[in-house]
């Protein structure tokens, strides 16, 4: 049973890299390439792409002005999401040295870009850089909870868990007290060697 779950685990994967291949040949098709860590599209596509651009009075318009009068609760996160970034960020920065892990590298997690798309208004990369950062923020503790967790207590739950990440499924089985002092150390040596 183990090795079936550990042979769908690998071609999970084998999909994962296939899926991020053909992203990249999306990417090519969108014109753009990459120069000092930065997209960078030709002169003729970003002429077309600002004859795309909404006004940010056109934008208000179609959002409608209910939506409009839910923004403070959305934008009121930012402070809990940095709160949450700078414990995160202190967190690890103490404790994975002293369990042997490697941190996270925040900013593989936290991608600010969207901001200088010409077919976006004011508005709109005010909202793509609060997104990026929110859900980037969320994405980068994620990550820093998983290796808490693979450290810890690598036990799945009894329970079927929507949204775990990629470590779980590797994680010992709900009441299977085998070898788990062992497997726990298994655990800790796997994380530890984990490559980036």
């Amino acid at each position: 049973m183990k090795r079936d779950i550990n042979e769908l685990i690998g071609k999970i994967r084998d999909l994962e890299a296939e899926l991020e291949s053909r992203l990249i040949e999306r990417r090519r098709d969108l014109s753009y390439r990459w120069t000092h860590g930065r997209a960078v599209f030709s002169r003729k596509i970003k002429e077309q792409h600002r004859s795309l651009k909404l006004t940010a009075r056109k934008f208000l318009i179609d959002s409608g002005f209910l939506a409009i009068l839910t923004s403070p609760f959305i934008y009121i996160v930012v402070v809990p999401v940095a709160l949450l970034d700078l414990i995160a960020s202190l967190y690890q920065g103490v404790c994975f040295p002293v369990y042997g892990l490697r941190q996270v590298k925040r900013r593989e997690y936290v991608v600010i870009d969207r901001h200088r798309l010409a077919y976006l208004n004011v508005l709109q990369k005010i909202n793509c850089v609060y997104c990026g950062y929110a859900n980037g923020v969320i994405a980068y503790v994620h990550e820093i909870a998983s290796r808490t967790e693979q450290y810890w207590c690598p036990i799945k739950h009894a329970a079927r868990v929507k949204g775990v990440h990629k470590r779980y499924h590797g994680f010992l089985d709900y009441g299977d007290v085998g070898d788990y002092p062992d497997s726990l150390q298994e655990q800790r040596r796997k994380l530890k060697a984990e490559e980036e």
